[in-house]
């Protein structure tokens, strides 16, 4: 192909997917491109009946997330910090330890990374509250859903060095923090009753609820977000012109893959306003009128009295003791300054200190307008508005482009306004809380009398847990526990305050603080027989011990956690059948244990079996934790030049499970990146370890290749086929003709398979197709020997008679 070709092709994709854009096969075309030069590849697809997506930039723009690195985005409203030096050696075995915080290794800067997710997920959620004027007003502006949605991004992190004060009176700085806006009464999730207690209606609000079942449909959810960013993946890929010098893309150890990172922001976006933790309660709610409004202090009252109580007050299992925080936005090209100075400081008057004048402009900024700024798409929107705007692009034919513009004065504004609430507002009262919570509550918990009073709790004689009386009716519990037969504490009980307590110091990352009352929680729980918090408990106090730094040798670490974790997820999973707290448990813990190297590891892979024997995630998170085990075993370094106690072997394993995971999708661009990845792992092993020896495992892995290369062959038919190819094909196939096969980077040596060990096959190997857990049934674990160098090749070379066989067919 010649360079004007790759060219036009190049254009007619604006951004190729990070994840993938090395990793098509070249595919042999028949006829240039370039022979009929008046035809790009963008017009010639518009005339054909199939419409690609690639070709409409403003559908391209929702799979955004994983088309460039998450740190690059140059329309961020903030400026990305700067990276923390990582940690040298093992900071979980070895000498090293637990000694060092999490915090301290560059994955906490790093955009994308699961320990960097956990941090911005796990954030202070501020409500927002506003009345029909402010939503008129920011509607003229193009923000349709309202000033929670042109806030929202740029919540997603506070302009400059945030400073915080831990429970000690130490003060760190922090340059990524960040808060989450959310709708007033968005998101609640009923509790669930005692067994043998009717439900209580469902709690009242201004938006929809999730339910506790609801929490299989979010993964759900999560798994098409995921899956569709993969289909464009794979037909970005197809189109794509082939480099120049051939690459073999493997999995990336040192980065984490765009998808996996979707999947994680994804099935963290969607934390439910729950009873069990407080982590979607709001700890502030923005109570917002506009210059427009004719009566502006009556209209405050109002919105704050409905705050307070009527329709949309928030269950009794949330504190309504949180800040309110009162703005009065001013229009700038409609309203008089001067008048509304006046109204601001009559707010002050009426409201305390705890107000801010936010001055925008009401037109709609455009992108041709000099002092223009995109404004990008928020990172953390949940998985039901990211598939609702996917499945919109589908049935829209002008679908429009979501990215919004903002003039750089509202920009700068809008900064100004969140810095100054979260840092004047926000932080000091949660500071001010955690203080007191924790001298009124926690301590007397820590001392001699707390601990006699739980004692006595759960030794009282002549009491049965709950009495059947509060259990029938539904009113109350039993006199010697707080928990209500509805299924949670009142908000103004301790162990509800408490929970209060850690989470916020979760939040503002004092970690020792967190842990503690994590733990005394942990107990309160299971004498309640409150198991839903006591598992939510018991998954904080494993993640706040995986990140503080502490020295406890690693094997007391790793069995106090893993017996947290087993608690968490038993819990979880066979007590409240509440598949979204479990597999945010063990997926987060799995991450953390990861990081901290050594034994971790080990562990880590084990409870990514658990959820794989659990069978709690869907085909796409399937594969995508198959592919996190190989890099987990591939971040396990060795000792001395023989890589002692690395795990070379079973990562390769696990990328042959996440090829042929794949491979079932019909994701054949993921399933190559695996199984280049298996053959990496096995080139690194020594000469006496391979797999040629072993019939089964090289028949299977022979069989994963021949399902790849008819995978690809099949799937550039199919998409030259549909017209997805451009105007030079003729026929539009590829099979016709010559007969000529996509070229396939995994590599395709001679293997002339005896046919004792095809007959093998049939009964020891899955059929095509299958699920990952048959296919890794028959393979040996045995030492498997060495793969020989490796050589790129095409179709075509087969049936030649020469080359090494490697296992791989």
């Amino acid at each position: 192909m010649q360079p004007l070709e790759d060219a036009r092709l190049t254009e007619s994709i604006q951004s190729l997917p990070m994840a993938a854009s090395a990793m098509r096969p070249p595919l042999k075309q028949r006829q240039s491109l370039a022979d009929d030069s008046s035809h790009s590849l963008s017009q010639s697809t518009a005339s054909l009946p199939f419409r690609d997506r690639r070709s409409n930039p403003s559908a391209a723009s929702l799979f955004q997330s994983t088309l460039t690195p998450p740190g690059s985005r140059s329309g961020s409203p903030a400026p990305i910090g700067t990276r923390s030096p990582a940690l040298s050696g093992s900071v979980f075995g070895g000498g090293g330890g637990f000694k060092q915080s999490l915090l301290d290794t560059a994955a906490a800067d790093n955009p994308g990374d699961p320990l960097n997710l956990i941090l911005k997920s796990f954030v202070p959620h501020i409500a927002i509250h506003s009345s029909q004027d402010v939503d008129r007003l920011v509607s003229e502006k193009g923000f349709k859903g309202g000033l929670w949605e042109l806030l929202r991004p740029f919540g997603e992190r506070i302009q400059g060095k945030v400073t915080i004060r831990d429970s000690t009176g130490g003060a760190r700085s922090w340059d990524d923090f960040s808060v989450r806006f959310t709708r007033f009464g968005e998101g609640i999730e009923d509790p669930e009753p005692v067994a043998g207690t009717l439900r209580s209606p469902p709690s009242s609000s201004n938006g929809p609820a999730a339910s506790p079942s609801s929490s299989g449909a979010l993964i759900a959810q999560v798994e098409a977000v995921v899956d569709r960013h993969l289909t464009y993946a794979e037909d970005a890929c197809m189109g794509a012109s082939s480099p120049t010098t051939p690459t073999r893309p493997g999995l990336d150890t040192d980065a984490t893959s765009p998808y996996y990172a979707l999947y994680l922001r994804r099935l963290l976006s969607g934390i439910p306003l729950a009873c069990q933790e407080t982590f979607a309660h709001p700890v502030a709610c923005i109570i917002a009128i506009s210059s427009r409004n004719p009566s502006p202090i009556e209209a405050l009252r109002i919105l704050y009295a409905e705050t307070s109580n009527g329709p949309r007050q928030l269950p009794p299992w949330v504190d309504q003791d949180y800040l309110r925080y009162y703005v009065l936005i001013h229009d700038e090209e409609r309203s008089d300054i001067t008048k509304s100075m006046a109204l601001f400081d009559q707010m002050k008057r009426h409201f305390g200190l705890h107000c801010h004048l936010l001055r925008i402009r009401s037109s709609q900024s455009a992108e041709t307008d000099d002092d223009s700024i995109p404004l990008p798409r928020s990172d953390w929107m949940t998985a039901s508005e990211e598939l609702a705007d996917i499945e919109k692009s589908d049935d829209v034919e002008e679908f429009e482009d979501p990215t919004r513009h903002i003039f750089e004065s509202d920009a700068t504004a809008i900064r100004t306004f969140i810095r100054e609430m979260v840092t004047s507002s926000v932080i000091p009262t949660m500071e001010r809380n955690i203080s007191v919570w924790n001298d009124q509550i926690a301590s007397r918990r820590r001392g001699i009398s707390g601990r006699l009073m739980s004692l006595s709790k759960r030794w009282t004689f002549g009491s049965s847990g709950r009495s059947s009386g509060s259990a029938i009716s539904g009113s109350g519990s039993s006199s010697n526990n707080n928990y209500d037969a509805l299924g949670f504490y009142s908000a103004v009980h301790p162990e509800a305050i408490m929970r209060r307590l850690a989470d916020f110091a979760f939040m503002l990352r004092d970690w020792k603080l967190a842990m503690s009352t994590y733990d005394l929680l942990r107990g309160d729980f299971q004498n309640d027989k409150a198991w839903k918090y006591h598992a939510a408990a018991n998954e904080m106090a494993a993640l706040s011990l995986l990140i503080m730094p502490q020295s406890l040798s690693s094997k007391t670490r790793l069995e106090t956690i893993g017996q947290m974790l087993e608690q968490a997820f038993y819990s979880y999973h066979t007590r409240c059948s509440s598949l979204y707290g479990t597999v945010r448990c063990t997926v987060l813990a799995l991450e953390l244990l990861r990081l901290r190297g050594g034994s971790g590891i080990d562990e880590a892979v084990r409870w990514g079996i658990r959820v794989l024997e659990a069978r709690l995630l869907g085909p796409v998170g399937d594969a995508l934790l198959k592919e996190r085990m190989a890099i987990c075993y591939a971040s396990k370094t060795g000792v001395g030049s023989q890589a002692w106690g690395s795990r070379r072997r079973k990562s390769a394993l696990w990328s042959v499970l996440g090829a042929e995971a794949w491979i079932a999708r019909a994701k054949y661009i993921q399933a190559q990146r695996c199984l280049n990845e298996a053959r990496r792992m096995y080139s690194l092993l020594p000469n006496e370890c391979g797999v040629q020896n072993f019939a089964v495992a090289s028949d299977f892995l022979a069989h994963l290749n021949e399902q790849l290369k008819e995978g690809l062959r099949m799937d550039g038919a199919d998409f030259y086929g549909r017209g997805g190819g451009g105007g030079g094909m003729e026929g539009g196939g590829l099979g016709d003709g010559d007969g000529e096969e996509p070229e396939v980077l995994v590599d395709e040596e001679e293997t002339a398979m005896v046919d004792h060990r095809k007959a093998k096959r049939a009964s020891m190997i899955i059929t095509v197709g299958g699920s990952g857990a048959g296919g890794g049934a028959g393979l040996e674990t045995a030492p498997l020997t060495p793969l020989m160098p490796v050589r790129l090749s095409s179709v075509e070379d087969e049936g030649d008679g020469s080359g090494a066989k490697d296992g791989f067919g």
